[in-house]
């Protein structure tokens, strides 16, 4: 029986056209789904040479699309050897370049097979290339870097035995603001290279000691490019803070070091936020659970009249008239064009997301079904909706039609989200005219709230003298 190690050694020619084609995809469509994507530290990956790639592995077939997506080299998977059971996706898989690793939790009786997948990597290093391994061992929604296995170092050690010196390990965080929203922002950040060559004396004398050493050492370099939060209570207090917060708190940190609201790197906020609570939790554990209170008490008051944040932090902003009347004709002259963007790119776009949250199984499964039944919803009905306009009405305007579809469908979602939130403030509005204490009382409360917040940063940076705050 052909193995995937064998189907990948027959396909490795073919590799490089298929990777290049499905690199260009997958940007068009990372482009289309994320409102941005930023990269931090590109120039730390080398531009030749093996490297190994430590990635953690918050959104699944997201993760690796992303990677590919960001890095000009050609880089291999490990991924679980149960995708290639499939004879067809194996072929796939192996023609991209995707090395199979066998994982105890899906079938114990195969792990000593890795040492092929060990051998596979040896094989791309030796041949300059990049190799991407999770070390997390499997995808997870925790807005942290969790306890990692011992399978990058070894693969690190044992190449590093035969080459001394060549090889590199560049830990990868990935940050997603939000995993199910589209167009949200998400960070791929590179960290600094760790050398194996460090730990390869340690290695022939003591294998398991220096393997533990370097996966520690890997483990820190991994949390140092995400958040890291230790346990469930605090991610949850973490997330709740910085959904409050976040914003100013970035403005006040770009005023003070004289920086663009964008250029404030919003990993380190929330590593920061992160950092802060584990400090408070430590030694003011009632002062933590009392914002927790607080936090929890105003989200359930904002739940229960159908309210955002976002409007009830805007009542104390009062917009200009001007921006007001160029709000408000936004809105009427754009209803025509979100009319028609709407109706062209509706089920594209209703399609997937309800598929999405109809077949995934846990968080980290949304956005992978989403964009892939994406990928197929809209050539798929753009191009029934361009058969049926050719058929009525002819050629020229098939091909007239077939250009508004993107264009149109990126201006309907845009005045869609600007009308959330109008709709938002609108219904802020209506409950300060039928319930005027409730809506007050929300104001002055997250006004309370942010300013404990505040507080509580002046006293953090008193304390740590030199936060990154």
């Amino acid at each position: 029986m052909t193995t995937p190690f064998a189907r990948r050694e027959v396909a490795l020619h073919h590799a490089g056209a298929l990777y290049a084609g499905l690199r260009l995809v997958a940007r068009f469509w990372l482009w289309f789904f994320f409102r941005r994507v930023d990269v931090r530290h590109p120039e730390r990956v080398p531009a030749h040479g093996p490297l190994l790639l430590c990635v953690n592995h918050p959104n699944n077939l997201i993760d690796s699309l992303l990677v590919g997506a960001v890095l000009p080299r050609k880089v291999h998977y490990l991924a679980t050897a149960t995708l290639f059971r499939h004879r067809l996706v194996g072929r796939f898989l192996a023609a991209a370049g995707v090395i199979p690793v066998y994982r105890r939790q899906d079938d114990a009786g195969q792990v000593d097979r890795n040492q092929e997948a060990f051998a596979a990597c040896g094989r791309a290093f030796d041949a300059g290339q990049v190799v991407a391994i999770y070390p997390e061992g499997t995808t997870h929604a925790e807005i942290r870097v969790q306890r990692i296995k011992t399978g990058a170092a070894r693969i690190a050690l044992g190449y590093e035995a035969t080459r001394p010196g060549a090889l590199r390990l560049i830990p990868v965080g990935l940050s997603f603001e939000a995993r199910k929203s589209f167009r949200a922002r998400v960070l791929v950040a590179f960290g600094e290279p760790l050398a194996p060559a460090a730990y390869l004396q340690a290695w022939r004398q003591d294998p398991v000691r220096a393997v533990d050493a370097l996966t520690r050492d890997l483990q820190w370099a991994m949390e140092a490019q995400v958040v890291n939060v230790e346990r469930i209570d605090d991610q949850r207090l973490v997330r709740a803070v910085e959904e409050l917060y976040r914003d100013e708190l970035a403005r006040a940190v770009s005023e003070a070091r004289g920086l663009r609201p964008r250029d404030v790197d919003p990993v380190r906020l929330s590593r920061t936020i992160a950092d802060a609570v584990r400090h408070f939790a430590s030694r003011e554990p009632a002062r933590v659970e009392a914002i927790w209170q607080r936090i929890e008490a105003y989200r359930s008051v904002l739940a229960r009249h159908r309210l955002r944040d976002e409007a009830v932090a805007a009542r104390r902003q009062r917009l200009p008239r001007r921006t007001r009347l160029r709000y408000s004709w936004d809105a009427v002259a754009g209803l025509p064009f979100f009319a028609y963007g709407a109706a062209v790119n509706g089920l594209p776009y209703v399609v997937p997301r309800w598929l999405a949250r109809r077949l995934a199984r846990q968080e980290t499964d949304y956005a992978t079904i989403r964009i892939l039944a994406s990928i197929a919803a809209f050539p798929l009905f753009w191009g029934l909706e361009t058969a049926l306009v050719a058929w009525w009405a002819g050629g020229w305007a098939a091909v007239a039609f077939a250009l508004s579809l993107p264009l149109s469908g990126l201006i309907a979602y845009r005045y869609l989200t600007g009308a959330g939130w109008l709709r938002s403030r609108l219904r802020f509005a209506a409950l300060a005219l039928t319930q005027a204490q409730a809506a007050r009382w929300l104001v002055a409360e997250r006004a309370a709230i942010i300013a404990e917040l505040e507080r509580a940063r002046q006293d953090y940076l008193a304390a740590t003298r030199g936060s990154s705050f």
